[in-house]
This record gives structure tokens, sequence and C-alpha cells, in this order.
């Protein structure tokens, strides 16, 4: 095993998250630049307005949002307003740029468990300035495997001897693994960059354990596998690296120069806002966040 990374609190404001990629000493997995546990969160109900994700601008990457439990509105400048549900994939493309907000109106008013993943996947530099496209899949749309100690549902990309519909625009895989006690999964070998992420209960790798919160990442060429003791979930992730990005706030670039472009473009509302939101937004930052602040690779 290469590496251990613990999920750091996080506050987006109306709630807190486990923050695990990017972090210091390994910045990316493959192209998987961004990578957020939402949860496990009880909301009470009455959720307020003030705890949804208002408006905000990506460049240059992929968001995949999806859910273990709950449910998000989203809600974006092409027009889109999608509900997703656990088990289904919201995968927008920001390309050259886009806006968007997520929204608890589904469970606004009963409140209830929310717990989901969250990732930015950077794009190719050849794909950095595509036209942005947002697209939703049904839990039946994706490729699933059920063996008596496992269940794997294939998010994106290429593995397990199946190709997932979703589009990808770099060699990369994203599954999620429900685990019996004893069951194991390994990731799959042919990718120069694997991890595994706890996202519920206890796994053992290399006669360690590991719980919820933790992702360990694999060597090229070393096994990759984990085996649950009680019932475990687990995400695994991985890919081709696209090579090194800078990443401001919510801006992925190869280029420097290109997010302080779109930094320009959002201060100056060169960007639209989601037709269909109440025209509020999240203001451009006045200073980065610290760890993001370096060029990743």
């Amino acid at each position: 095993m290469q590496l251990v990374i613990h999920a750091r609190r996080h506050s987006l404001g109306g709630f807190d998250v486990g923050r695990v990629l990017p972090f210091a000493q390994h910045r990316m997995v493959g192209p998987f630049v961004f990578f957020d546990h939402m949860g496990p969160i009880a909301f009470p109900p009455n959720i307020p307005h003030e705890t949804d994700v208002r408006p905000h601008p990506h460049i240059g990457l992929s968001t995949i949002t999806y859910l273990l439990d709950g449910e998000i509105t989203h809600r974006d400048s092409l027009g889109v307003e999608q509900v997703i549900r656990p088990g289904e994939v919201n995968w927008m493309t920001a390309g050259r740029g886009i806006t968007h907000s997520e929204r608890f109106d589904g469970m606004r008013a009963s409140g209830g468990a929310m717990d989901g993943i969250q990732t930015w996947v950077a794009l190719p530099a050849e794909h950095e300035e595509t036209e942005p496209a947002f697209d939703h899949y049904a839990q039946d749309e994706l490729p699933t495997f059920r063996e008596p100690s496992v269940s794997l549902r294939l998010i994106a990309g290429e593995a397990f001897g199946a190709r997932s519909k979703v589009k990808t625009f770099s060699p990369a895989f994203y599954a999620h693994a429900t685990l019996h006690d004893g069951g194991r999964i390994a990731a799959p070998s042919g990718y120069a960059e694997r991890a595994i992420y706890v996202a519920r209960g206890l796994v053992e790798s290399e006669n360690q354990l590991f719980d919820e919160g933790q992702m360990l990442v694999f060597a090229k060429g070393e096994a990759a596998e984990v085996r649950a003791h009680g019932p475990a979930e687990v995400m695994l992730l991985g890919g081709e690296p696209v090579g090194p990005r800078h990443i401001w706030w919510n801006f992925v670039s190869s280029r420097p120069e290109r997010i302080e472009q779109a930094k320009a473009d959002w201060r100056a509302g060169r960007i639209p806002l989601p037709p269909h939101d109440s025209g509020e937004f999240i203001p451009l930052p006045d200073e980065p966040p610290p760890p993001a602040a370096e060029p990743m690779s």
C-alpha cells in the first residue's frame, strides 16, 4: 500500500463534509482531482434554505454526484433540473464553464439521512474547453454484479469485465461495492493509479484495519484488495494520469492563466446562472483555499 489518506472535516456552510482529495502528499488518483464524502448526516425536519449549496461555477472538469442515502435536486445553467437518489449518477461536464446548485428540496420538510460522494474528474487538456453538458443515469442503466458476499455497481469507466455507458474523457474506473462480512473486492489491476475509499464499515487490507473516512492508495502493480469485517461499503476509483492540474476554488485547469480568466468571468457575471433557480449565487472568494493553491500532479 502506498498511502492512507484520512478525510478532513470541511464546512460547506450548512453542513460539514469529509474531504479526502486533494491531499498535500497525493494530489490526484488518476484523473480524480477532488473527493468529498457528504455525510453521514441526519437532517432534522424543515431543512433551512441556507443549507443548500447555492449556484457556483466550474471549469475544466466533470463532477459526479452519487448518493448512498438521501435526495438532492440539481439545477444548472443549461436549464437542467434533476433529482438524484441513491444508486443513480449525476455526471456534469463543466468544460469551458457551467454553473449549478444543489438543493435539498425533496427532503426539506421531512428531513432525513444524507450520505453520498461527490468527485471531480479533471478533463484531459484537449477537452478542457469542451461544451458543458449534463447526463443523468438511473440505477438500471449501470452494470451491476452480485455474488453471495459482494454486490457492485460500475458507475463509470471500464472494469470487472464491463463498461459503463457513462461518458468519460480519459481511461478511468469508478465503482461502488457493498460487502457482507468476509466479502472481498479488489480494484482492477490494469490502471496506473488506484484507490479504495471506505464509505461505511470496517475493512482489512495487508493485515491492517481501516474504517469509514479512509482512502487506501495503492502502487501500480500491487494487489489492491480489501476484506470486510462486518457489513461495509467501499468506493473504488482510479485511472490514468492526465497531467498536472491547478485548482482554485471550483476551477480546475492545466493552465493557471485559464483560472485567472474564470475568476474574472465569474466576478463580472459572464458565466450564466441556472435559469430555474432563485438568482442567488456564491461570490468569488477573496482568498484561495490554502490546500488547493498548488499545481496537482
